[in-house]
């Protein structure tokens, strides 16, 4: 199963998405999840030694709307949800809870309540919170793995950004506060002298805390910033085994190996290329 197609958002138009699987599948649909990210099933019947996957979308990127601030308080927040009768306040508060790959840890609490100052809205809290990560914690692709626990990364201080992104939503659900996991893309190009943001031309993992009246805002703990037009949305859910780019089965011996590129690429850039190799 692939989640590797851009959600269609109001500030992120699908304009064109094409996915390509070598060896032709013998069977290739696709679906609607319960989140509403799209996914696409593969069969690959026949026998092979190598397996190509390539998705290629063109997305009109507009700014996002930014939510008012402060918003509700956010030790009112949970209660609030709780008698939710629209489907956003419903929506929301089903990311109050735990999930298999985010438990909610006496650890993530004891780090979370020093950003939760009196008076301070739920958004407040989680801006707070996403600086201290983004300080305290230290990006080092070597320390984890795709399995590591919350409770390791929060122990070591050091990890990636589906790490980052697992602990924040741990410590915000864990006083009361939903969060939910996205996974999609983000393009830097760093002015001269400065270094590019982590997760660039990979996949990348960040977070969306809700408030209600204010609606969700998207949050990056790697890079200490809020979602913008460099960020291009998949997919999202209660973590990352909602959402994994690619699960599946293979049935066979010996070893195998994955590799994954991302490539984002402004229209302007990509018109300019094709301008020159002509």
């Amino acid at each position: 199963m692939f989640r590797l197609m851009p959600r269609e958002l109001p500030w992120q138009i699908v304009q064109e998405s094409t996915l390509t699987v070598f060896p032709e599948p013998s069977v290739l649909s696709e679906r609607i999840d319960y989140f509403g990210n799209n996914v696409v099933f593969c069969d690959i019947e026949q026998k092979h030694e190598v397996m190509h996957v390539l998705m290629e979308s063109v997305i009109d990127i507009r700014p996002r709307p930014v939510p008012v601030l402060p918003g509700m308080s956010w030790d009112a927040v949970c209660e609030r949800l709780r008698g939710a009768k629209t489907s956003e306040g419903l929506d929301a508060f089903q990311f109050c809870f735990a999930s298999p790959g985010v438990p909610l840890l006496p650890e993530s609490k004891a780090y979370c309540i020093p950003s939760c100052k009196p008076g301070l809205s739920a958004h407040q809290v989680a801006i707070h919170l996403m600086q201290r990560i983004h300080t305290d914690f230290t990006f080092d692709s070597a320390a984890t793995t795709v399995s590591t626990p919350v409770k390791e990364v929060l122990k070591n201080r050091r990890g990636v950004c589906q790490d980052f992104a697992h602990l924040m939503i741990s410590c915000l659900r864990s006083v009361g506060i939903p969060a939910r996991y996205i996974s999609g893309y983000i393009q830097t190009t760093p002015p001269p002298g400065r270094a590019r943001l982590e997760g660039a031309d990979a996949s990348h993992a960040w977070i969306g805390v809700y408030c209600p009246v204010n609606g969700w805002l998207d949050l990056d703990p790697t890079n200490n910033k809020m979602a913008d037009e460099q960020f291009i949305t998949v997919a999202w859910g209660r973590d990352y085994q909602d959402v994994s780019p690619v699960t599946g089965v293979m049935f066979g011996g010996g070893k195998h190996q994955v590799r994954a590129e991302v490539d984002m690429i402004p229209e302007t850039e990509l018109q300019q290329a094709q301008q020159q190799q002509q």
